[in-house]
């Protein structure tokens, strides 16, 4: 069972920037898809963004063009580059894996990512 950590969170001014790192605790190679959700309070969980196979990228609308994610092999992390942030970004990060194999799903316990306006 991996063991997922995030790290990177914090309290940021609207239009700034933050750099998210999720260090995983076995090879991120041997998951499919690595990615990254957040859920602001009294809403739901949502995706941000994620890698498939590790070449293909995809964005939730609402961060195209500002978050960039990527996947670092050598250090086991996945990280999102956080750019000209909102105040609606305000939620709490959680980085997430998936072995389509094995069918399972791992999930990080959370970073608070706070923009202030």
């Amino acid at each position: 069972q991996v063991q997922l950590v995030e790290s990177g969170g914090g309290l940021v001014q609207s239009g700034g920037s933050l750099r998210l790192s999720c260090a995983a605790s076995t090879n991120i190679t041997s998951y499919d898809v690595v990615g990254w959700y957040r859920q602001a309070p009294g809403k739901q969980r949502e995706l941000v963004a994620t890698i498939t196979y590790g070449i293909a990228t995809n964005y939730a609308d609402f961060v195209k063009g500002r978050f960039t994610i990527s996947r670092d092999n050598a250090k086991n992390t996945v990280n999102l580059q956080m750019n000209s942030l909102k105040p609606e970004d305000t939620a709490i990060y959680y980085c997430h894996v998936r072995s389509i194999w094995y069918n399972k799903d791992y999930w990080g316990q959370g970073t608070q990512v706070t923009v202030s306006s």
